[in-house]
């Protein structure tokens, strides 16, 4: 299931990073720009391919960001995500923009 996090949630979980992994789904040109805090990036298109390797856990919170509202590249992710069997995804709507 996905649910979406507000800013203010965000930025408590971004002052405790063990305990969530935050995700942005642009391209790599777009994550070197600029990035969250204690984000890693994986485009999209590589969600099938990388996740695999880089977070074993299925139950560990992932929350999954872009460029803001009007990207959907953070939705497909969250997506394929959820439909890969990870069950604690979130959704950060607002992205970079926000």
């Amino acid at each position: 299931m996905i649910t979406e996090i507000e800013r203010d949630e965000l930025k408590q979980k971004l002052d405790h990073p063990k305990k969530s992994i935050l995700v942005e789904a642009l391209p790599p040109e777009h994550f070197r720009k600029l990035h969250l805090p204690g984000a890693i990036n994986i485009p999209v298109d590589q969600v099938r391919s990388r996740v695999p390797e880089l977070m074993l856990n299925k139950d560990i919170e992932v929350i999954v960001y872009c460029a803001g509202p009007a990207c959907h590249a953070s939705r497909q992710a969250a997506d394929e995500l959820t439909a890969m069997g990870y069950s604690n995804v979130r959704h950060y709507v607002g992205g970079k923009e926000d």
